[in-house]
Protein backbone atom coordinates (compact mmCIF):
# COMPACT_ATOMS: atom_id res chain seq x y z
CA UNK A 1 0.00 0.00 0.00
CA UNK A 2 1.17 3.41 -1.24
CA UNK A 3 2.23 5.47 1.62
CA UNK A 4 1.21 9.46 1.91
CA UNK A 5 3.89 11.90 2.23
CA UNK A 6 2.82 15.15 3.63
CA UNK A 7 4.21 18.63 4.00
CA UNK A 8 3.07 21.69 6.53
CA UNK A 9 5.04 24.22 4.52
CA UNK A 10 3.31 27.28 2.94
CA UNK A 11 3.74 27.24 -0.73
CA UNK A 12 5.32 30.28 -2.43
CA UNK A 13 3.19 29.20 -5.46
CA UNK A 14 -0.13 28.47 -6.44
CA UNK A 15 -2.88 28.78 -8.75
CA UNK A 16 -3.93 32.61 -8.38
CA UNK A 17 -6.57 31.94 -11.60
CA UNK A 18 -8.03 29.61 -13.63
CA UNK A 19 -9.36 30.39 -17.11
CA UNK A 20 -11.30 28.01 -19.12
CA UNK A 21 -11.13 28.85 -23.40
CA UNK A 22 -14.75 28.45 -24.63
CA UNK A 23 -15.97 28.82 -28.36
CA UNK A 24 -18.60 30.73 -27.01
CA UNK A 25 -17.96 32.92 -23.88
CA UNK A 26 -21.44 34.30 -23.47
CA UNK A 27 -23.24 30.74 -23.32
CA UNK A 28 -20.70 29.72 -21.00
CA UNK A 29 -21.36 32.61 -18.58
CA UNK A 30 -24.49 31.88 -18.58
CA UNK A 31 -23.73 27.97 -17.63
CA UNK A 32 -21.48 28.79 -14.86
CA UNK A 33 -23.64 30.86 -13.52
CA UNK A 34 -26.52 28.78 -12.95
CA UNK A 35 -24.02 26.01 -12.08
CA UNK A 36 -22.86 28.23 -8.95
CA UNK A 37 -18.92 28.56 -10.26
CA UNK A 38 -18.66 31.62 -12.11
CA UNK A 39 -17.01 33.74 -9.22
CA UNK A 40 -14.02 30.97 -9.50
CA UNK A 41 -13.06 30.63 -12.90
CA UNK A 42 -12.16 33.60 -15.93
CA UNK A 43 -13.56 32.58 -19.54
CA UNK A 44 -11.98 33.71 -23.08
CA UNK A 45 -12.91 33.30 -26.50
CA UNK A 46 -10.86 30.00 -28.63
CA UNK A 47 -11.36 27.93 -31.19
CA UNK A 48 -8.32 26.00 -30.45
CA UNK A 49 -8.35 22.29 -31.82
CA UNK A 50 -9.50 20.15 -29.37
CA UNK A 51 -10.39 16.50 -29.39
CA UNK A 52 -11.63 13.63 -26.88
CA UNK A 53 -10.67 13.94 -22.97
CA UNK A 54 -8.70 17.54 -22.15
CA UNK A 55 -6.57 15.86 -19.81
CA UNK A 56 -7.97 17.78 -16.65
CA UNK A 57 -11.28 17.76 -14.18
CA UNK A 58 -12.33 20.41 -12.05
CA UNK A 59 -13.67 18.87 -8.90
CA UNK A 60 -16.19 20.49 -6.20
CA UNK A 61 -16.09 19.21 -2.87
CA UNK A 62 -19.19 20.05 -0.79
CA UNK A 63 -20.76 19.26 2.62
CA UNK A 64 -22.95 16.44 1.87
CA UNK A 65 -25.22 14.61 -0.76
CA UNK A 66 -27.99 16.40 -0.94
CA UNK A 67 -25.64 19.74 -1.76
CA UNK A 68 -23.83 17.08 -4.75
CA UNK A 69 -27.33 16.58 -5.89
CA UNK A 70 -28.72 20.41 -6.20
CA UNK A 71 -25.04 21.39 -7.90
CA UNK A 72 -25.58 18.25 -10.46
CA UNK A 73 -28.78 19.35 -10.79
CA UNK A 74 -28.29 22.48 -12.02
CA UNK A 75 -25.73 21.82 -14.50
CA UNK A 76 -28.12 19.50 -16.23
CA UNK A 77 -30.58 21.96 -15.92
CA UNK A 78 -28.20 24.72 -17.92
CA UNK A 79 -27.24 22.53 -20.42
CA UNK A 80 -24.42 19.57 -19.00
CA UNK A 81 -24.26 16.04 -19.92
CA UNK A 82 -24.19 13.32 -17.46
CA UNK A 83 -21.02 11.24 -17.58
CA UNK A 84 -21.19 9.14 -14.22
CA UNK A 85 -24.78 9.85 -12.42
CA UNK A 86 -24.16 10.70 -8.82
CA UNK A 87 -23.99 7.42 -6.99
CA UNK A 88 -22.93 6.48 -3.33
CA UNK A 89 -18.97 4.72 -3.11
CA UNK A 90 -16.83 3.30 -0.51
CA UNK A 91 -15.35 7.10 -0.17
CA UNK A 92 -19.02 8.69 -0.42
CA UNK A 93 -20.90 9.95 -2.59
CA UNK A 94 -20.72 12.02 -6.14
CA UNK A 95 -21.51 12.54 -10.18
CA UNK A 96 -19.55 14.14 -13.08
CA UNK A 97 -21.18 15.90 -16.12
CA UNK A 98 -19.87 17.87 -18.72
CA UNK A 99 -20.65 21.57 -19.58
CA UNK A 100 -21.78 22.40 -22.45
CA UNK A 101 -18.10 23.85 -23.53
CA UNK A 102 -16.38 20.84 -23.33
CA UNK A 103 -14.70 20.70 -19.53
CA UNK A 104 -15.63 17.75 -17.33
CA UNK A 105 -16.83 18.69 -13.80
CA UNK A 106 -16.59 16.30 -10.66
CA UNK A 107 -19.40 17.25 -7.85
CA UNK A 108 -18.55 14.90 -4.27
CA UNK A 109 -18.90 14.86 -0.95
CA UNK A 110 -17.01 12.19 1.82
CA UNK A 111 -20.31 12.06 3.86
CA UNK A 112 -22.29 9.41 3.56
CA UNK A 113 -26.15 11.07 4.74
CA UNK A 114 -27.29 14.44 4.80
CA UNK A 115 -27.65 16.40 7.63
CA UNK A 116 -29.92 19.47 6.36
CA UNK A 117 -30.71 20.63 3.52
CA UNK A 118 -29.02 21.51 0.32
CA UNK A 119 -27.00 24.28 -0.15
CA UNK A 120 -25.27 25.83 -2.41
CA UNK A 121 -21.74 26.36 -0.89
CA UNK A 122 -17.90 24.92 -2.27
CA UNK A 123 -15.83 23.63 0.51
CA UNK A 124 -12.96 23.54 -1.75
CA UNK A 125 -12.36 23.52 -5.74
CA UNK A 126 -9.47 20.99 -6.93
CA UNK A 127 -8.24 21.16 -10.51
CA UNK A 128 -7.16 17.52 -11.12
CA UNK A 129 -4.27 17.13 -14.43
CA UNK A 130 -4.30 14.11 -15.52
CA UNK A 131 -0.29 13.43 -16.36
CA UNK A 132 1.70 10.68 -17.97
CA UNK A 133 4.52 10.80 -15.02
CA UNK A 134 3.39 11.77 -11.35
CA UNK A 135 6.49 11.75 -10.43
CA UNK A 136 8.79 14.04 -13.03
CA UNK A 137 5.51 16.45 -12.95
CA UNK A 138 5.80 16.55 -9.26
CA UNK A 139 8.79 17.40 -9.49
CA UNK A 140 8.55 19.98 -12.16
CA UNK A 141 6.20 21.93 -9.92
CA UNK A 142 8.55 21.83 -6.70
CA UNK A 143 10.85 23.32 -8.89
CA UNK A 144 8.55 26.22 -10.25
CA UNK A 145 7.69 27.12 -6.12
CA UNK A 146 4.80 25.05 -5.27
CA UNK A 147 5.07 22.37 -2.04
CA UNK A 148 3.68 18.89 -1.89
CA UNK A 149 0.89 18.84 0.23
CA UNK A 150 0.35 14.70 -0.20
CA UNK A 151 1.80 12.18 -2.41
CA UNK A 152 0.79 8.55 -3.09
CA UNK A 153 3.94 7.60 -5.11
CA UNK A 154 3.62 7.94 -8.55
CA UNK A 155 -0.29 7.46 -8.30
CA UNK A 156 -1.40 11.02 -6.94
CA UNK A 157 0.34 14.34 -5.54
CA UNK A 158 -1.38 17.24 -4.54
CA UNK A 159 -0.32 21.14 -4.09
CA UNK A 160 -0.58 23.22 -0.85
CA UNK A 161 -2.43 26.67 -1.97
CA UNK A 162 -2.06 29.99 -0.91
CA UNK A 163 -5.05 31.56 1.04
CA UNK A 164 -5.99 34.31 -2.48
CA UNK A 165 -6.17 30.69 -4.57
CA UNK A 166 -9.69 29.77 -5.51
CA UNK A 167 -8.08 26.55 -6.60
CA UNK A 168 -6.17 23.55 -5.22
CA UNK A 169 -3.79 22.10 -7.97
CA UNK A 170 -3.18 17.62 -7.69
CA UNK A 171 -1.73 15.27 -10.41
CA UNK A 172 -3.72 11.96 -11.58
CA UNK A 173 -2.29 9.30 -14.04
CA UNK A 174 -4.14 10.59 -17.19
CA UNK A 175 -5.68 6.83 -17.85
CA UNK A 176 -6.70 6.70 -13.88
CA UNK A 177 -8.59 10.28 -14.00
CA UNK A 178 -10.25 9.49 -17.39
CA UNK A 179 -11.03 6.53 -16.08
CA UNK A 180 -12.56 7.79 -12.52
CA UNK A 181 -14.14 10.32 -14.77
CA UNK A 182 -16.47 7.59 -17.27
CA UNK A 183 -14.48 8.49 -20.73
CA UNK A 184 -11.65 7.36 -22.96
CA UNK A 185 -8.45 8.68 -22.13
CA UNK A 186 -7.21 9.43 -25.73
CA UNK A 187 -7.50 12.76 -26.88
CA UNK A 188 -6.08 15.61 -28.89
CA UNK A 189 -5.05 19.20 -29.46
CA UNK A 190 -5.74 21.85 -26.85
CA UNK A 191 -6.18 21.40 -23.29
CA UNK A 192 -8.60 24.67 -23.47
CA UNK A 193 -7.53 25.78 -19.71
CA UNK A 194 -5.19 28.37 -18.66
CA UNK A 195 -3.65 28.97 -15.21
CA UNK A 196 -2.36 32.23 -13.82
CA UNK A 197 0.54 31.97 -11.31
CA UNK A 198 3.17 34.67 -9.76
CA UNK A 199 5.70 31.87 -11.41
CA UNK A 200 4.14 31.95 -15.12
CA UNK A 201 4.51 31.76 -17.77
CA UNK A 202 5.61 28.15 -18.52
CA UNK A 203 4.26 25.12 -20.02
CA UNK A 204 4.49 21.52 -17.79
CA UNK A 205 5.31 18.15 -19.25
CA UNK A 206 2.06 17.47 -20.18
CA UNK A 207 1.24 20.63 -22.37
CA UNK A 208 -0.54 22.69 -19.44
CA UNK A 209 0.00 26.60 -19.90
CA UNK A 210 0.87 28.59 -16.83
CA UNK A 211 -0.04 32.40 -17.51
CA UNK A 212 1.12 35.44 -15.25
CA UNK A 213 -1.45 36.66 -13.13
CA UNK A 214 -2.47 37.68 -9.90
CA UNK A 215 -5.14 36.70 -7.47
CA UNK A 216 -8.88 36.12 -8.50
CA UNK A 217 -10.32 38.27 -6.15
CA UNK A 218 -8.01 41.52 -6.80
CA UNK A 219 -7.72 40.63 -10.54
CA UNK A 220 -11.01 40.23 -11.36
CA UNK A 221 -11.74 39.23 -15.52
CA UNK A 222 -12.47 41.96 -17.63
CA UNK A 223 -16.27 42.03 -18.77
CA UNK A 224 -16.02 40.87 -21.90
CA UNK A 225 -14.63 37.50 -20.14
CA UNK A 226 -18.19 37.32 -18.32
CA UNK A 227 -20.94 38.63 -20.02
Amino acid sequence: MAMAITASTASTTSIASVTLEVADPEAAHRFYSAFGVDTHIHLRASEAHSTGFRGFTLALTVSQPATVDSFLGAAVDAGATVLKPAAKSLWGYGGVVQAPDGTIWKVATSAKKDTGPATHDIDEIVLLLGVEDVKASKQFYVGRGLTVARSFGGKYAEFTSGESSPVKLALYKRRGLAKDLGVPADGTGSHRIALGSTAGPFTDPDGFAWETAGPLASAPSPAPELS
